[in-house]
């Protein structure tokens, strides 16, 4: 799998206080805030608390965010190698194309393929004229 960017996504049932603490304690800088949450630089690395939980997480859980290329790609190599798909990708609300696995200890992997209109794209030029 070529990752291109990952994060850790830190979830609480008390967001707000969460992101206190690694802003105002912790003294992280925000690479960018969204409705319904914060992004953190942390390194070469991003944690990103959300205001919301994926279904059946608990507080606390532990959640890995992979961007790739092309997701439904990775979805049916992934699936080929037996890896169990919690779900499959779709489009969220936010934009992103996402999906979800697990690793054997139970930790949700969301698997992002961020489209080309997104604004998270650095770069948004169309694509070269042959």
């Amino acid at each position: 799998m070529e990752v291109l960017t990952s994060r850790i996504l830190l979830t609480s049932s008390d967001p707000a206080a969460l992101t206190d603490f690694y802003r105002d304690r912790l003294g992280l800088a925000i690479a960018r805030e969204y409705p319904g949450g914060v992004v953190f630089h942390a390194g070469t690395s991003h944690i990103e608390i959300p205001a919301h939980m994926p279904p059946g997480q608990q507080s606390g859980g532990d959640t890995l965010w992979l961007q790739v290329r092309d997701i439904r790609s990775e979805r049916d190599r992934l699936a080929a190698d037996g890896v169990p798909i919690g779900s499959e990708p779709e489009t969220k609300p936010w934009g992103l194309v996402e999906m979800s696995i697990s690793d054997p200890d139970g930790r949700t992997i969301i698997i992002v393929e961020i489209p080309a209109d997104h604004p998270l794209r650095r770069d948004q030029r169309p694509p070269a004229q042959t």
